[in-house]
Order: structure tokens, then sequence, then C-alpha cells
């Protein structure tokens, strides 16, 4: 497999130097329209299919076959939550997607802690995806198979223990205890801080303290690519979420967005993914 590290900012988008990167949600993926290509759009804590919105649109316009549900106890399906939502629930609903769907060759995106999910789907039906995409996301490796770091003994740390008793109902996570908006895009963007104010929703414990089981190797052995969204300024990703992608069999891709980029930069976002094989 052909490794390719790449960093693209925004002015080289809109400059569109060489292959004509897009200016506007129109053209941003007429390359990608010699083939139509199926997403599974797979959303990060807090939020929801609705985050996927903008780039989703550009990708159907060009053509692609695009999935960007919420997942259970999330965004519009909050009226699911429970305190037995965890991660294998998450897994579950993106595996029934691909297999009501009759969904073959996907590829398959998860943003921040969706890492976790997609790691599993590809666990149970690797034979359906044809590339895994960590947006900004954690990839799943020994020593980290949930999204709350654990002590040596595997218990989960006395920080997440203190930070439970915040948790609305005991089990619902609030983004707004822990984080600021600038965490998914900055304070430049009013208008977007405002949607994620509008639409974050609570988040159910299980689907970050749960351990992730694979039987069948993950993410490994599949086509993979990690993009890391290195214009964040506040609290970017750190190494210990990007893992094992710096090394073989990675497509690294450095992209001057925030952490929020499918928001911020929907059509370089859009572009990046309609490239890819």
């Amino acid at each position: 497999m052909r490794d390719k590290n790449a960093k693209l900012t925004r002015r080289q988008t809109l400059a569109g130097a060489g292959a004509a990167l897009v200016a506007s949600a129109a053209g941003s993926t007429a390359k990608a329209e010699e083939e139509s290509k199926t997403f599974i759009l797979v959303h990060g804590t807090w939020l929801g299919g609705w985050s996927w919105q903008f780039v989703r649109h550009i990708l159907e316009r060009a053509g692609h076959d695009v999935y960007a549900p919420s997942l259970t106890g999330c965004g519009d399906r909050i009226h699911m939550t429970s305190p037995d939502v965890g991660l294998d629930t998450h897994i579950q609903d993106i595996v029934n997607i691909i297999d009501f769907e009759n969904l073959d060759d996907v590829i398959l995106v998860g943003h921040s802690f969706a890492g976790m999910v997609i790691t599993g789907v590809a666990d149970q039906r690797r034979d359906r995806i044809r590339r895994i995409v960590f947006f900004d996301a954690l990839v799943p490796t020994e020593g980290r198979m949930s999204g709350v770091s654990r002590t040596p003994a595997g218990e989960l740390s006395e920080y997440f223990i203190k930070r439970m008793e915040k948790f609305v109902d005991g089990y619902q996570m609030d983004y707004f205890d822990s984080y600021p908006l600038k965490m998914v895009v900055p304070d430049s963007e009013p208008e977007l801080q405002a949607l994620l104010e509008e639409k974050i929703t609570l988040h159910p414990m299980r689907a970050w303290s749960d351990e992730l089981e694979l039987e069948n190797g993950g993410w490994e052995g599949l086509p993979r690519t990690y993009i890391h969204c290195v214009g964040q300024e506040y609290s970017m990703t750190s190494d210990f979420m990007v893992g094992p992608a710096r090394g073989p069999g990675w497509q690294f891709i450095e992209l001057d967005t925030p952490r929020g980029g499918m928001l911020t930069h929907p059509e370089m976002v859009a572009d990046i993914f309609a490239q890819l094989t």
C-alpha cells in the first residue's frame, strides 16, 4: 500500500492550484463525479448526523451516496437515550445501516471519538468496507480501547470518576460542563458556534467508558486514512489520539482546518473525501 502524506491549507484549496480544488459547492467534487462512491459519516461525541449536513449535501450533489445518521441517544435520536446505550449500541447502529441498505464498498468515516465506533464496525463488516477514515479521531490501539483513559489495573481513572458526579441522571455527559465551543469551531465563527449551542446534545456515558472488543483486527489490514485537523488552535488533537496513524500502512493527511472542519470548511473536506480511493 502506498503511503501518502499531504498538507492542504484553505488558501491552497481556494487558489485551485494544479488540480483546482474547490471554490464552490457545485465544483468541489467535479473530479469525483467520474465514480459514484458510498460514504457513511459518523459524528463525534455530543454531535449528531446534522454535523455532517454541509459535507453530505456537497457529496450528494456530486452524485455520491451518503449516509450520516445520528447514533442512538444523540442528535435527533436523543429521545432514545438510556443508561443501557453504549459503544456496542453505536456500532450496531452503523452495522444495521450497512446490512439493511445492502451497502458495499463503503468509505467509512468517523469524527473524534467515533474512531471507536468505526473500528468496531470494520471489525464486523470488514468485507463491506472500501476504506476506513479517521477524521481527527481516536485510533483504538492496544492500551487504549475505550474513550476513557484507565489505570494499569484497567479501572476508570479518578478524573473520569470525578467527572461522573456532574453527569445528568448519572449517565449523560454534558459538553458544556467540560469544554468551550472553540473546542469544535473557533470564536471567529460565531454563527457556527450558535449552531453548536443549539444542536449539541447530552451523550451516553457508556459510549466512552465501554471497552472495544475486536475479533477480526478492527482497522488493521484495511485501506486506512487519518485526517489530522492541524488548524485547530484550542487543544489540538494529541498524538495520544492519533496513535499508530503516523506509521506504515496509513495515508496521513494534514488539513488546515479546526477540529470541526466539516462545519467550517465543508468544501475542502468533501473534496478530500471524494478523492479517497
